[in-house]
């Protein structure tokens, strides 16, 4: 069998297998996350003796360190996707909701019903708890989904993939509404992002690169985000505390995530108050500044900062800052520049902080907050398949809701169309 043929067929049950998901009542979907979450705790040696195999063939291929510490499955992360699916059991089921229902005067009532998407395909690097997460809000929502891991976490997603379809078995739902493509082989996401027939919609996680390839070559709609250029606005009228706080957390809790600051605009009323003490907490962690020249002299220990530098995301202790003449010129700065993702601003005056609000075309808009919170479990998602920075369908982090769609329902006593 092909590639080729061997992806069609895995479609082919994640689409059979998506009709009995789209029916499954919330106890039976409750049932396999709470068996798969007890089957994970049971099965912690194997798991890690597959990870440790991965982990090993991952060091001599020369993964980045980086890559190869998102690659490890501790304790505590073993412990981490079992709690996961826990989560998921107790969120409220979206399937089958019904909402804005409205009487109209020809007799009818119109309103909307909440429904699986049907097959979700995802593609993901590096990280084994992926599988699980994926596989939970999917199951959860009521969809099939197909997972392709990075090949570096080959053997540990395998393992995953089989203790998902036990659980799912012992609650009396289809094995085959979670499965994990078991070849390494990337001729394999090409079929899988051009089964226009049996996948609903493609999830990429990952590098830049990858999004990059999927958006442009998949034939089926694609949830995703490219960037995260995130900025943090300190408007003039800014507490100077929890400036310096938010800006600090923004950038220096983790460098290396989408929702990390990685451009920081201060009003020019605001700079001498906040940016020489923001600079010393910048330098204690570790962190190069690159300004404008208005920053510059402000704070000569910076480095001039280029066009390049304001379209630009690091993921990496790295800031670009820039005084800004109002707040005028740091909306049209962040629309300009920013990737849509996550934007906040620092501000006592309210007019100010709606206008950021309506005005910041981002898919999370923040007023006195670190950028750090855009994050499905932040926002009470329980957890999160990726971030959309796309207008249609799901836009910020994709939770359970986002997994699903609404379709009309409509109730009559015999009413026909005059």
């Amino acid at each position: 069998m092909s590639i080729e043929q061997h992806i069609l067929a895995i479609g082919q049950k994640a689409r059979a297998a998506s009709a009995a998901m789209g029916r499954a009542s919330t106890a039976a979907k409750n049932q396999a996350l709470l068996e798969t979450a007890r089957l994970i705790r049971a099965n912690k040696t194997a798991l890690q003796t597959a990870n440790h195999e991965d982990m090993a063939q991952a060091q001599a291929n020369g993964l980045e360190p980086a890559l190869l510490d998102r690659l490890a499955l501790s304790d505590q992360a073993i412990e981490t996707m079992a709690l996961g699916l826990e989560q998921i059991a107790q969120l409220p089921d979206p399937i089958g909701e019904m909402s804005d229902f409205k009487n109209r005067p020809s007799g009818i009532l119109v309103g909307k019903m909440r429904v699986p998407l049907g097959v979700i395909g995802i593609i993901y690097e590096s990280r084994p708890n992926v599988t699980v997460d994926a596989a939970g809000l999917c199951i959860k929502s009521g969809n099939s989904t197909i997972l392709r891991g990075g090949s570096e976490a080959f053997r540990c997603n395998q393992a995953l993939a089989d203790l998902v379809a036990q659980g799912l078995a012992a609650a009396g739902l289809p094995a085959d509404a979670v499965q994990v493509i078991d070849t390494t082989d990337r001729a394999a996401v090409g079929t899988l992002i051009t089964m226009t027939e049996y996948v609903d919609v493609i999830v990429p996680r990952g590098g830049k690169s990858l999004i990059e390839r999927i958006s442009r070559e998949a034939k089926v709609p694609v949830i995703k985000h490219l960037d995260g250029i995130c900025h943090v606005f300190i408007d003039e009228s800014a507490n100077v505390e929890q400036a310096i706080n938010i800006a600090d957390n923004a950038k220096t809790h983790r460098f290396g995530t989408c929702n990390t600051m990685e451009t920081l605009l201060v009003h020019q009323h605001s700079a001498k108050s906040v940016l020489p003490a923001l600079a010393t907490r910048y330098a204690s962690k570790g962190v190069e500044l690159r300004g404008c020249k208005r920053t510059l002299a402000l704070l000569p220990s910076a480095k001039p900062a280029t066009e390049q530098d304001w379209d630009t995301e690091y993921l990496a202790p790295i800031l670009a800052i820039k005084i800004v003449e109002h707040l005028d010129q740091a909306i049209a700065h962040i629309n300009r520049h920013g990737s849509h993702h996550t934007d906040s601003i620092v501000t006592e005056n309210h007019s100010h902080a709606m206008r950021f609000v309506r005005e910041v075309d981002s898919a999370s808009v923040m007023v006195n907050a670190s950028t750090r919170f855009a994050d499905g479990f932040e926002y009470g998602l329980g957890a999160e398949i990726g971030i959309s920075t796309d207008k249609i369908h799901a836009r910020g982090p994709v939770g359970l809701e986002g997994l699903t769609s609404q379709k009309y329902v409509v109730f009559g006593h015999g009413e026909i169309r005059q």
